[in-house]
């Protein structure tokens, strides 16, 4: 029951989510390899860690490439000398209603939100199953609980998540933890990847009225993590209690 001395990956960590995790599980004593696209934003997450004696390395991740998981994976083994957990978190929301025909907005859902969860896991699992340990942690959302206009695909490609997890879940044995977390309206940059600027500004609005600190997920996960081995939280839903 105790996080301190464990190994994470994280993806999408340079800033909301993942950022918020980070540093609470630095602030814990776990060992943070930390990936994203934007090195400058990622380097940052870091230096703030390490700046007030947490332990973390960074490299470049875009989760569309199966390769830069598996090289975030080896970087952890290589620095870390195993690897304990990992957080797919790395995630992108431009939502828009079907008939505004944003095909290119669903391709890049699909390829980061599911194809990247199942890079993560991919690159995790054969470490898992030598170890005969780990913990795979997936970022779901209340998207895929409360379908709403223009969420459709983002919703789907959650829900896909979910049903992926559930089955990892059954099947992973007795060594295995396997956990989906779906946060709600959180503060973070979601609708900075909005190209409809119509619902962007609708969805900035909706944050800023009702959402949450990111810190409350990066609760969550560590709740996950903490508990004895042979206990697997399954699913956490944690949203603001002004959201319908």
């Amino acid at each position: 029951m105790n996080i301190a001395g464990k190994v994470v990956v994280i993806t999408g960590a340079s800033s909301g989510i993942g950022r918020a995790t980070a540093r609470h599980l630095a602030e814990r004593g776990a060992f943070l390899v930390l990936g994203a696209r934007r090195k400058q934003e990622l380097a940052a997450v870091v230096d703030e860690i390490t700046a007030t004696g947490g332990r973390a390395i960074h490299k470049a991740t875009d989760v569309r490439h199966r390769g830069d998981l598996e090289a975030l994976v080896d970087l952890a083994i290589e620095r870390g000398g195993r690897l304990d957990v990992i957080v797919n978190n790395a995630g992108i929301g431009p939502i828009s209603r079907f008939d505004a025909l944003r095909v290119e907005d669903w391709d890049a859902m699909i390829d980061i939100n599911l194809r990247g969860t199942l890079y993560g896991i991919a690159a995790a699992l054969p470490i898992f199953q030598r170890q005969q340990s780990g913990h795979i942690i997936n970022i779901v959302s209340t998207a895929g609980i409360k379908i709403l206009p223009t969420m459709g695909v983002y919703a789907a490609t959650k829900n896909a998540v979910r049903t992926i997890t559930e089955a990892l879940r059954q099947e992973a044995g007795p060594h295995l933890r396997v956990t989906e977390i779906s946060p709600g309206m959180i503060s973070t940059n979601f609708a900075d990847s909005m190209t409809d600027p119509t619902v962007r500004e609708a969805m900035a609005q909706r944050i800023g009225n009702i959402a949450i600190s990111p810190d409350a997920i990066a609760r969550g996960i560590a709740y996950a993590i903490e508990q004895p081995a042979d206990v697997d939280v399954g699913s956490i839903v944690i949203r603001p209690t002004a959201q319908g």
